[in-house]
C-alpha cells in the first residue's frame, strides 16, 4: 500500500538554552525555504502597546517596567523575573497562553513540506504536544555563558542565574529527537542543518507521526 502524504506539514519544535545558537540554526533552515514560526517574535507582538497582555503586565509589575514611550522595558522586566521565581511564573501565566494560541494559528496558516517552530522554553510547554519532533540546539554550558557575556555584557553571576531559571541541558536533551551541536564552527552547524533538512523532507512524505 502506498503511503499517503500527511495532511498537515511535519512540525519540528526547535529549542535550546539561551545563547546556544537557536536563531542561527533557524536562519539556516529559513535559507533552505523552510517556514519558521518564532515564538520570541510572537512574544514581542503580544506585548505591543494596546494589547491586553501589556495591560496585565503593567497591573502585575507596575509602571517601572514601562518605558517613557509606553512600551515594555524588556531589560527591566528581565532583571526582575530572573531574580524572582514568583514573578517569572506570573509573567509566564500572562504570556504563554497567548503565545501558544498565536503559534498554532501561524502554524495552521503556513505552507511547506515541514515547519520549524522555535520555542526556547519548550521543555514543560504545552507546545511540546503540538510538534511531531523536537530538535535541540546544544552546546557546552561554558560556551553558553561565554556567548551570553559577549552578547549582553553582564556578569558571570547574572549569566548563571539566567541559565538556572531555564530547563537544564540534560532536560532539553531528554526530549530531543534530533540534536545540532553548536560548539564548533558555523560550517559544522550548516552541514548538520543540511542533513536534517534532507531527513525532514523525507519524513514529510511519510504517514504522519503522532505528536509527542
Amino acid at each position: 500500500m502506498t503511503a499517503t502524504r500527511q495532511i498537515q506539514p511535519l512540525r519540528i519544535g526547535l529549542t535550546g538554552g539561551i545563547a546556544s545558537g537557536k536563531s542561527i540554526v533557524a536562519d539556516m533552515f529559513a535559507e533552505l525555504g523552510v517556514p519558521v514560526i518564532d515564538t520570541d517574535i510572537i512574544a514581542r507582538d503580544v506585548v505591543q502597546p494596546g494589547q491586553p497582555a501589556l495591560d496585565e503586565i503593567r497591573e502585575r509589575f507596575g509602571e517601572t517596567i514601562i518605558d517613557a514611550a509606553g512600551n515594555l522595558d524588556r531589560a527591566a522586566l528581565r532583571k526582575l523575573i530572573f531574580s524572582d521565581d514568583d514573578a517569572r511564573l506570573d509573567l509566564e501565566a500572562i504570556l504563554h497562553p497567548r503565545i501558544g494560541a498565536a503559534t498554532r494559528r501561524q502554524a495552521d496558516a503556513a505552507n511547506g513540506d515541514y515547519q520549524l517552530i522555535v520555542v526556547p522554553l519548550l521543555v514543560g510547554s504545552p507546545l511540546v504536544q503540538f510538534v511531531n519532533r523536537v530538535l535541540v540546539v546544544d552546546c557546552q554550558v561554558d560556551t553558553q555563558i561565554r556567548r551570553l557575556l559577549e552578547r549582553d555584557s553582564g556578569t558571570i553571576e547574572q549569566a548563571q542565574r539566567i541559565l538556572a531559571a531555564q530547563a537544564s541541558r540534560e532536560e532539553r536533551l531528554a526530549i530531543a529527537d534530533d540534536v545540532v551541536n553548536n560548539d564548533h564552527s558555523l560550517n559544522h552547524v550548516r552541514d548538520q542543518v543540511a542533513d536534517l533538512d534532507r531527513k525532514y523532507r523525507r519524513l514529510s512524505q511519510s504517514p504522519p507521526e503522532s505528536p509527542q
